[in-house]
Formats: C-alpha cells, sequence, structure tokens
C-alpha cells in the first residue's frame, strides 16, 4: 500500500518533563473483518502511544495486507476505505511512541513489521526495548542484512530470517533466545496469532476469548472490554502461545527466570480501568495514595490531583487523610500530544495550554498536589507558580512513585540520567528548587505495599522492575554499557 508522507510533528513545550507510555499490541483471530477489532483494541490502547499506529491483516484470497499511519487511531482506522483494505480473519495492531531508534516521524519505523520468509510471511509487533539491539544490528549488517528502519524490533525479523527452525513459531523462538531486555511480542503468520513475553515479564501481555472460537492478545484488560472479549488470563513470563484453528498451544521457550513486572505500569502507564495480577490499577493507585497519606502527612484544606494520572492517588491521600478532596487543576480534554508548527508565542506558554488552575476554590487555601511523578521538575515548577499565581497559601507536593533517578532501558522513554532531577539533587534540594512548601515521595516500600505486597520491598530478589526508582537493572543495558553508561554499584553481600 502507498504510506502517506510524514508529516511536521512538534513535542509539546511540557513533553520532555513527562515519562512516556511504550507501546501498545494488539491482535485477533477467528473473526470476520478482524481489522476493526484491532483498530478498536488500538483505540483503547491508544494512552500507550500517540505518535503512530499500524495494522497487517491476512486473507485466505488477498493474503497480507497493511497500514500504517502517523497520528491517533481515531483518525486514521476509522475510514471504511482503509479498512476494507485490511480484510480477513486474522490482524495485529501497535500503537507506537518511539522509546529506540530515531524519534524523527518515519513511517518505515511504525509497526507492525512484516517479512517474507521461506515458509511465507510473518508480521511482528513489539513492546518493550532490547537492551543489546545495537550490538545485534551491527552483527547483522555485517553478514549482509539490510535494515529498513531504526526500530530495535527490526531485528527479530532479521534473526528470524536467518533461523534453521522449520515453522515460524520455533523461528520467533528462536530469534528471541539472541535478544536481551523486554519484549511482549504479538506476531501472525497466515494461519496463526502468537504471543509471548520475555522471561521477566517486564511488559503486559494478556489473553482474551470472544465468543466460540475467536481468540485475542492485548497489552491490558482494558483492549478486551472495548471489543467484548473474555478475559482468560495472563500470558506468563517466559511463555510463547501459538494460536490457530481454534486451538491455543503453550511453550516456555525462554530461560527461566524470576518475574519483574515493570512496576510503573502500576503507577501510570496502565490504564486504570486494567487488571493487571489480578488487581485493578485503579485500586493500587488509590492505595499508593493510602500509602503517601501516612508516610507524609501535612495540614493543609485540600487534596488536589495533577490531572488525570494523579487523580486515584490523591481520592487516597483525601480519604486516608480526612482532607477534602477537590479538582484545583481543570485539563483540557482536547489538548493533543503533538502541535502542528506552534508559534513562538503559544509554546511559551507552557503547561497553561494543557492545565488551568480553579482559581475560586485554590484562593486562599493550603493545598496538597498530588502527581505521578517528577522527572525533571520544570512541570511541577510550573504547576506550582500557576496555584501560586490564583492566590493559594501553601502549596504542597506529594509525588505517588519514589524519586525517579535512573533512566529506564526496557522501554520507557527516559531523559538522560544528568537531566533526571533525582539523579542530581536530594528530596530537599528538589523542594527548594521547585519552590514549594514540601516535597515527599512515597517510598519503594510504601509503593510495594500499595501493589499487594504486605511486607514492602524485598531488597534481596524484588518482586518487581524498579530500575528507575533503585538504580537496580534485572538486565544488564549492554548497548547503553558500551556507550559509556555507568551502573549502580551492587550491594556487598551481608
Amino acid at each position: 500500500m502507498t504510506e502517506p508522507a510524514s508529516p511536521r510533528f512538534y513535542a509539546h513545550p511540557f513533553d520532555d518533563d513527562e515519562l512516556h507510555e511504550e507501546c501498545g499490541v494488539f491482535g485477533v483471530i477467528g473473526v470476520a473483518d478482524a481489522a476493526n477489532f484491532v483498530a478498536l483494541g488500538m483505540h483503547a490502547l491508544q494512552h500507550r502511544g500517540q505518535e503512530a499506529g499500524g495494522i497487517v491483516a491476512h486473507d485466505p484470497e488477498k493474503g497480507f495486507n497493511s497500514a500504517h499511519r502517523f497520528g491517533y487511531v481515531r483518525d486514521n482506522f476509522t475510514k471504511a476505505s482503509l479498512m476494507e483494505a485490511l480484510p480477513g480473519p486474522l490482524a495485529i495492531g501497535h500503537v507506537r511512541y518511539s522509546t529506540a531508534g530515531s524519534k524523527a516521524a518515519v513511517i518505515r519505523d511504525v509497526q507492525p513489521f512484516f517479512g517474507e520468509f521461506s515458509l511465507g510471511g510473518a508480521a511482528v509487533a513489539h513492546n518493550g526495548n532490547l537492551t543489546n539491539a545495537e550490538a545485534l544490528r551491527r552483527e547483522l549488517i555485517e553478514h549482509g542484512a539490510i535494515f529498513q528502519s531504526s526500530s530495535d524490533t527490526e531485528c527479530i525479523i532479521h534473526l528470524m530470517a536467518r533461523s534453521y527452525q522449520k515453522t515460524h513459531p520455533d523461528r520467533l523462538a528462536d530469534a528471541l533466545r539472541r535478544v536481551e531486555g523486554a519484549f511482549s511480542i504479538v506476531a501472525m503468520t497466515d494461519t496463526a496469532l502468537i504471543g509471548a513475553r520475555d522471561p521477566m515479564g517486564v511488559r503486559p501481555l494478556v489473553l482474551g476469548r470472544l465468543g466460540d472460537n475467536a481468540y485475542v492478545l492485548s497489552s491490558e484488560t482494558c483492549g478486551l472490554d472495548i471489543i467484548g472479549a473474555h478475559f482468560v488470563r495472563e500470558i506468563a513470563p517466559g511463555e510463547m502461545v501459538v494460536i490457530q484453528n481454534g486451538k491455543i498451544e503453550s511453550s516456555r521457550p525462554f530461560h527461566a527466570s524470576q518475574s519483574r513486572f515493570c512496576i510503573f505500569e502500576h503507577v501510570y502507564f496502565s490504564r486504570p480501568d486494567s487488571i493487571i495480577g489480578g488487581r485493578s490499577v485503579y485500586e493500587t493507585r488509590r492505595q499508593i495514595g493510602v500509602e503517601l497519606a501516612r508516610e507524609a502527612p501535612v495540614e493543609a484544606d485540600l487534596v488536589c490531583p495533577v490531572p488525570d494520572s494523579g487523580t486515584p492517588a490523591a481520592i487516597g491521600y483525601s480519604q486516608e487523610s480526612g482532607i477534602p478532596f477537590a479538582l484545583g487543576i481543570t485539563r483540557n480534554q482536547y489538548m493533543g500530544r503533538t502541535f502542528i508548527e506552534p508559534t513562538e508565542q503559544i509554546r511559551n506558554m507552557g503547561v497553561r495550554l494543557k492545565l488551568n488552575v480553579n482559581r475560586s476554590l485554590v484562593q486562599g487555601k493550603r493545598v496538597i498536589l498530588v502527581d505521578d511523578s517528577v522527572v525533571r521538575g520544570t512541570t511541577s515548577r510550573k504547576i506550582k507558580e500557576m496555584i501560586l499565581d490564583a492566590g493559594a497559601a501553601e502549596v504542597h507536593f506529594r509525588i505517588a512513585s519514589p524519586p525517579t533517578a535512573w533512566p529506564c532501558f526496557y522501554g520507557v522513554d527516559t531523559p538522560d540520567r544528568s537531566k533526571l532531577l533525582a539523579a542530581r539533587m536530594s528530596e530537599d534540594e528538589m523542594r527548594d528548587w521547585i519552590g514549594v512548601d514540601s516535597l515527599k515521595f512515597i517510598s519503594l516500600d510504601g509503593l510495594y505495599r500499595a501493589a499487594g505486597e504486605a511486607e514492602g520491598r524485598n531488597s534481596a530478589c524484588p518482586q518487581y522492575c524498579d530500575a528507575c526508582f533503585s538504580g537496580e537493572y534485572p538486565v544488564a543495558p549492554a548497548d547503553q554499557i558500551a556507550k559509556g553508561f555507568e551502573m549502580k554499584p551492587l550491594k556487598a553481600a551481608e
């Protein structure tokens, strides 16, 4: 299919102070016009990536067809002419926010990626990040591979092509045994839908059932809900499932490893109406607020969330502290992730383009602001200024995650460590730099308790990946170390 030219994208003036959702994957097999179901699933997963999206579908008569577009699902994959060009009972989709490779808007970087192999065609969509992708890329190029994109995911396609295994699933498993880092994969052949998670299970992937013989793979359960699919179970860490002819075949082709699911999925990335590990994301975030109120109480008049991710934690903080909850800040719900050629004057408005303070509510009040994280701190400073300009007497920040002091290499677009405020300052120094009356983060133990671990974090064997807070990386980021990244020294055995 002919792809559109690349549009000109400009980041929000405050987007560099947010941790961006990695990507979302979705697949359906066993229904007529599967691509329509995939588009709905991608719409439900839009929070995981707003930069671009793509669908690959297969029809027994018309073969493989694909569409890749920049922007929102609603603006692209609702067009009848496009969806009619994606017929068939099997399709996979991907929503993207770039975390590896080029940040430029290049259509060839948009997934799913498709390849014609000796066994026939196959497509792959990937959520996560491969920490040895650059080394693999160099090796593959030296052996004659020709890359079409800057994405680490394309390494998987080339590794599949070089595998001597006799089936697509075996070739995919062979390829994934060569990669390091985090991956939740949704792939397809002309007859099968395939799902796989890395041995640590860093990124989520769930299995659903639609009717009697149709099955669904999705990054989150909210993707199942939108199409009326029944949740079956999570794909286990290190598991691969192959779905064809109404049957599911499960295997464990990767080496055994302790589960290290990303704890920031609980804090921010997953939608609050999703279920993770049998636990409501909303309830975990509310409980974070409860723990935060216990750990960091303060006398105040109002508890106000920084929309929208701070809302459940703010509710929990209010319930535990007894301080009234109020919507002191309103978010412009029609604000997209990107501008088209904004003027310099508009850029200078910064966070005010996205948020506005309810002046009559906060005037003269001691306000507790609850936010999900502090990255660079620039947005926190601007929000503080807006609250004070509206007449607040005091501003206290309560953060629903520990200080983000280390970059993520497993699928989250994190700034360099030198640009992370918590990597350069103590909590008191951050408070003074932001200019608030108090600043407190939930402890790592408190976050674990909120996520259902009653005893807190097991420091000898952490239950989650929390490298962005602790600096303890479960898989060494080989490519970054080769560039000079210094990991946190391991603690001496006690």
